[in-house]
């Protein structure tokens, strides 16, 4: 199951491929599955079109190729129709070649400006407690002090 960001990704990347796969009046077909197959081993993202002879909507067409294949519907559009599949054999290649498509994807990306704000937040906390110790061991200190200048007056 691809997350949003991913499919939105693999939209991006579709809008520069070719339309390769076409679906006439017909159907989905063991042709057109066979083809879908084959071109989804090669390429993993494959973009398709249904002909205005076809008596099926775009959407059903592309529900049907993925269920077929095992792939993923990632958008249709119009008449237009992009489906998904991982590729080992695609991802052995991009292992061989040093190009690994699969990247871990960032947790959440951090905002410069919260990451300023809160810097300035932890350096105030250390100044006040570092304030905070110093007066404490004053209090300390005069305390001592004092207890010292009592035993004094008694002892005389």
């Amino acid at each position: 199951m691809l997350t949003s960001k991913e499919r939105a990704d693999l939209r991006g990347q579709a809008t520069t491929i070719d339309t390769t796969l076409m679906v006439g009046k017909g159907g989905v077909t063991d042709a057109v599955i066979a083809e879908a197959e084959n071109q989804l081993t090669t390429r993993e993202l494959v973009k398709g079109k249904v002909l205005e002879g076809a008596m099926l909507t775009p959407r059903e067409v592309c529900d049907a190729i993925c269920e077929a294949t095992g792939a993923e519907g990632i958008g249709v559009i119009g008449t237009k129709f992009i489906i998904y599949r991982f590729s080992e054999k695609l991802q052995a290649e991009r292992n061989q070649t040093g190009r690994a498509k699969r990247k871990e994807t960032p947790l959440g990306k951090k905002n410069p400006v919260r990451k300023g704000a809160q810097a300035r937040r932890q350096a105030a906390k250390k100044v006040r407690e570092q304030r905070n110790e110093y007066f404490r061991q004053m209090a300390i200190d005069k305390a001592i002090e004092r207890d010292r200048e009592r035993q004094l007056k008694n002892s005389d």
